[in-house]
């Protein structure tokens, strides 16, 4: 399996950067994960996106759909790329240290 450092520790990810233990995510996992989505720095925008998955996911297991991340959060789809250009899947949920969804996000 593949792995990405982060400071002193290395954490074990999938094919795709998603890092398999959700539990070892932190702030500096966060910013490190963003800068392999092109996020060179995570804004308050950023963390409330990032938060809001983190939240979900931890009570439901699951990532939300995107629809309820969009009416949560107050961005509109079009803001949520803007702040991850590889989208809601693939960036923000990665940068929140969830793993890869596998339906619709």
């Amino acid at each position: 399996m593949p792995e990405f450092q982060v400071g002193d520790r290395t954490l074990e990810i999938d094919e795709d950067g998603f890092i398999q233990d959700p539990d070892i995510w932190d702030e500096a996992v966060a910013k490190a994960l963003a800068k392999t989505e092109g996020v060179d720095e995570l804004t308050e925008e950023h963390w409330k996106l990032v938060n809001y998955l983190r939240d979900y996911y931890l009570e439901f297991g699951i990532a939300p759909m995107i629809r309820k991340l969009c009416k949560a959060t107050g961005f509109k789809l079009k803001k949520v790329y803007e702040l991850f250009p590889s989208g809601p899947a693939k960036g923000a949920c990665k940068v929140a240290g969830l793993p890869k969804p596998t339906g619709c996000v």
